[in-house]
């Protein structure tokens, strides 16, 4: 039997393994923070629009409430993908999997200086939760990049509030 060439072997081994931190994909690394944009955007906005035009600020606030929801919604969803990879998985990554996208939808349909606030909160609850259970799922090396995500994402949520 032939031994495979080197560079089989690593491809392989780059499918299997987990990534040991997030800078080993650049691609993710990008695309998290561009996913910052319309957090970003979204608060200064609100704060230019101000009252000179009350459907526009509306709009934008509906806007970045809905986003804040999208986001909330696929931090709950990694619990479930993660879940999906043991072989007898605790109930625990389902139930809580869900709890965000409810929280979320009910921020959308609030008032925005009220659902902003809930959605900033959601957005550090699950970073808290993230912190408790991504080690145990093997994914502790992305931590450092949710806090700086979830860190930039939450505060716009509140200065978007305030602005609301």
């Amino acid at each position: 039997m032939q031994a495979a060439p080197k560079g089989d072997l690593d491809k392989a081994s780059d499918r299997s393994a987990p990534a040991s931190s997030p800078a080993s994909n650049p691609v993710a690394m990008r695309l998290a923070y561009a996913g910052l944009l319309p957090f970003v955007l979204g608060t200064l906005l609100v704060w230019l629009i101000g009252d000179r035009n009350l459907e526009a600020h509306a709009f934008v606030c509906l806007a970045l409430s809905a986003y804040a929801a999208l986001v909330i919604s696929f931090l709950g969803g990694i619990h479930w993908g993660l879940a999906f990879r043991q072989k007898v998985p605790s109930p625990v990554p389902f139930v809580w999997g869900v709890v965000p996208s409810l929280a979320a939808w009910v921020a959308v349909v609030m008032p925005a200086y009220a659902g902003l606030v809930l959605h900033g909160v959601m957005l550090v609850l699950c970073y808290l939760v993230d912190r408790r259970l991504y080690p145990a799922q093997g994914a502790a090396a992305w931590l450092t990049l949710r806090f700086r995500l979830s860190a930039v994402a939450a505060l716009s949520c509140f200065v978007a509030a305030a602005g609301s």
